[in-house]
């Protein structure tokens, strides 16, 4: 089973390795390129016209692995048709610029569709002491098509704030060369390396072969998208990622609070920025220059620079979850959070000084 593992990741890599340039070819033969000389939004970083694409980049490397070696169950049926949803409306996203409220309702209809394949949070772990918590006590039984569905209003409902969150918290970190699939790949290693302590259990066998074709496919993509970047992510490559992330915390057995520990700097950033935006009066969709990535940016970091900061904080938040329990992982998880809370604070903070010496000066 070892080789297994192994091949997993590695299959995964060569499949989203080699995907880079035939994606990159047709997308620049087709125009599908983000020219930011004709873009004026504040967000846009790169200096030279890029292909996006990244998604079907990533996808051919999962998709390669869940071939060979994954169990066509019903639950990873629905994970897949998931998926392709994100893929489809992505890759229309990188011709097209869809509005991001369609984009958000398509987010909706791939997380519903997860979830009627029996993907779902039934409990979470208790924190403050020993045992679960059970969200799956209030449940109606529904006929549609013929077709009978259980429907468990906390669980489910927990479950698809979760994927949907998790889908857009993450996209938003990928303003910059190699900064999302450089972490993506991290933590959904460390995600692999948690689930081998239950590998007597067959499905968390599944878990870790997804979790490693996750982890695969996006150090693929980093191939081509580190600086100077080749390719972006593009939304699909984006929410995908979330989407993955999202669905092995699921599958590995609620471990929501292990991701928000490996994702806690891009989480809280998320967490800030729809504050923000709120309390000005703005839609928390559409988006903006105001991202950690922007501040560090603004502030003098180097792309590249950016980019291995993220991979750190991963690493190290990782390695955190391998050893900490779940109590000690909720105290870490806040620690992390205000960390980063102060950090996205400080470079704000720093930018702001900044321009106010520029116009004394001026």
């Amino acid at each position: 089973m070892t080789w297994v593992r192994a091949l997993s990741w590695l299959l995964a890599f060569v499949f989203a390795t080699g995907a880079g340039p035939l994606v990159i070819a047709a997308y620049k033969k087709m125009g599908w390129v983000e020219d930011p000389n004709q873009l004026t939004h504040e967000k846009t970083t790169h200096e030279k016209p890029v292909p996006r694409g990244g998604g079907l980049v990533v996808a051919a490397g999962i998709l390669a692995v869940v071939i060979l070696f994954v169990p066509l169950t019903t639950p990873m049926i629905g994970v897949l048709l998931g998926a392709l949803v994100l893929l489809i409306s992505g890759t229309l996203d990188d011709r097209y610029d869809i509005n991001p409220y369609i984009r958000y309702v398509l987010n909706i209809l791939a997380a519903v569709i997860v979830i009627a394949s029996g993907v779902g949070i039934s409990f979470v772990t208790n924190p403050f002491g020993g045992g679960v918590i059970n969200l799956d006590t209030w449940q109606t039984t529904l006929v549609v098509f013929n077709y009978q569905l259980t429907v468990s209003w906390i669980a489910d409902g927990f479950a698809l704030l979760w994927i949907v969150w998790n889908m857009n918290a993450v996209n938003w970190a990928k303003g910059l060369d190699g900064q999302l699939p450089g972490f993506v790949s991290i933590a959904a290693l460390f995600i692999a390396l948690l689930s081998l302590r239950f590998e007597a259990d067959m499905t968390q066998g599944i878990v870790t072969l997804l979790a490693l074709a996750v982890s695969g496919a996006y150090a693929g993509l980093l191939i081509w998208n580190f600086y100077p970047q080749k390719m972006m992510p593009g939304y699909a490559g984006g929410s995908l990622a979330g989407y993955f992330l999202a669905i092995l915390a699921i599958l590995s057995g609620a471990k929501i609070a292990t991701v928000l520990l490996l994702l806690a700097l891009p989480m809280t950033d998320a967490v800030y920025t729809v504050i923000r935006r709120l309390a000005a009066g703005k839609s928390p969709f559409w988006g903006d220059r105001g991202h950690l990535h922007h501040r560090m940016l603004d502030a003098g970091m180097s792309k590249r620079t950016i980019s291995v900061f993220y991979m750190a904080t991963t690493t190290l938040f990782g390695l955190l979850a391998l050893q900490l329990s779940s109590t000690s992982k909720l105290y870490a998880l806040l620690a992390a959070g205000i960390l980063s809370l102060a950090l996205i604070l400080w470079f704000k903070r720093s930018i702001t000084s900044s321009k106010l010496a520029d116009r004394v000066s001026g």
